[in-house]
């Protein structure tokens, strides 16, 4: 977020600038006008969205294109079920834009603060064997290259580089609208419950490939697991939404209120981590509801972290699990975040996580008062031994000599970025660590 006096910070205060310009582009042209602007003054440009990214990926040190008023529907296509959004709306503005449409994205994260281009730029995704992440959704886009042209990508231009503008990680110039395909609007039934972790483990790849979402949470230094199973329903199938109250207690009084002071002593007397989550496993989850898609898939996140994801191949995740939980043990760590696991179906695009193959995912946190570097440097050597590859908005420490053996197509999204980008004017430090010079 952008604050006054001009510094720049994340959500997870883990990157922070002072840009030398901050902007607030209201429409297309104004973003090429800046753009322009930012090329004549030979300054780095770069646009940002909720700042939820854990990386330096959305950093500008030159001008700042803060998207914030870039936002709404653009058109919807209702017999094709698409519609197009400008850059800046956030994920969780959607629903209400797609509900006359009797519309609904076809999978969503767990976090939907983000804006649909911060998202796809940087590889979010949800859990579901079956479904692809929020960038394997889109079907076209508008962005503003370094030369001030309006590149417009889609089936019917310019349909070779969809797979590289949909997760382009703000390096191929400056998303101005997404085009999304959507289905039906349907409900999940949710059934969230703390189980058995040996059990979940053991039975983990019948519920993957049985569930339409499944994922879970182990809690360090408990032999137990929070596990979500949510299953697609029609739109008319009967809902039974969680009360108010309970929600409110569930996610405010428990997920943040609760979560917030334990974290903070945790921090002050790590001898109490083990108890304490040993005690949350307890009070957290434990429901069964049916709501709209949206209202389920996203949870409320308002203790801040830091975070790593690293994605595998899905036959990798037990192995990578356990030789995590191996190591929390051996080192005497004290953990207090839980760790996640979650999957996704293989796709297209050139530079996400899943292209190519399915993949699980799993994701470790740290408290934003607590350094992560041992933590987070020690589960990245198990994920790399494990043919892992880093989500690109959470942290990480690798560059383009490793990541580009890990991506079929590194050296092919690299051409394209000189080819739009030669003056590297979408540049910055995380990029040219991650992309090269």
């Amino acid at each position: 977020m952008t604050r006054p006096g001009g510094k720049w910070q994340n959500w997870g205060r883990s990157e922070s600038v002072r840009p030398r310009r901050v902007e607030f582009p209201r429409t297309a042209e104004a973003v090429r006008r800046a753009v322009m602007a930012a090329s004549a003054q030979k300054i780095p440009v770069k646009a940002v969205g909720a700042g939820h990214s854990f990386t330096g990926i959305a950093v500008a040190p030159g001008a700042l294109l803060d998207l914030t008023d870039l936002t709404g529907l653009v058109s919807a296509d209702v017999e094709r079920s698409r519609i197009t959004l400008r850059a800046g709306t956030r994920l969780h503005q959607i629903p209400a834009l797609l509900a006359p449409y009797g519309l609904a994205m076809e999978n969503l994260g767990d976090i939907d603060r983000q804006s649909i281009s911060g998202a796809i730029s940087t590889g979010t995704h949800g859990t579901g064997a079956r479904f692809g992440g929020i960038a394997a959704q889109v079907v076209g886009a508008t962005l503003v290259t370094a030369s001030g042209e309006m590149l417009t990508v889609s089936e019917a231009e310019n349909a070779e580089l969809v797979p590289a503008v949909a997760l382009g990680l703000g390096a191929l110039g400056i998303l101005v609208d997404v085009t999304v395909q959507c289905v039906p609007a349907f409900v999940l039934h949710a059934v969230e419950q703390p189980e058995d972790l040996g059990v979940v483990l053991n039975d983990l790849d019948a519920r993957v490939a049985e569930t339409d979402h499944f994922e879970f949470y182990w809690f360090p230094h408990t032999d137990r697991a929070m596990t979500k199973t949510n299953t697609r329903l029609p739109e008319s199938a009967p809902r039974h939404p969680l009360p108010i109250v309970g929600k409110w207690v569930d996610d405010t009084v428990v997920g943040s209120g609760l979560h917030q002071v334990a974290c903070s002593v945790a921090r002050a007397v790590p001898a109490t981590i083990p108890p304490i989550n040993r005690l949350s496993v307890k009070l957290w989850g434990d429901r069964e509801f049916t709501d709209a898609s949206s209202r389920v898939f996203a949870t409320s996140r308002s203790v801040r972290f830091r975070e790593m994801e690293y994605a595998l191949p899905v036959e990798n995740v037990r192995p990578a699990f356990d030789a995590l939980r191996a190591l929390i043990d051996e080192r005497g760590w004290r953990i207090s975040f839980p760790v996640e696991v979650r999957f996704a179906a293989a796709d297209d695009r050139w530079m996400s996580t899943a292209h190519g193959r399915a993949s699980a995912y799993i994701a470790v946190h740290r408290y934003w008062r607590e350094d992560p570097t041992e933590y987070f440097e020690a589960v990245e050597q198990i994920m790399l031994g494990f043919g892992g590859r880093p989500h690109w908005g959470k942290m990480h420490t690798l560059d383009a000599s490793i990541l580009r053996d890990r991506y079929p197509r590194f050296d092919d999204f690299v051409a394209l970025r000189d080819r739009l980008d030669p003056e590297r004017l979408f540049a910055n430090p995380y990029l040219r660590r991650v992309l090269g010079e």
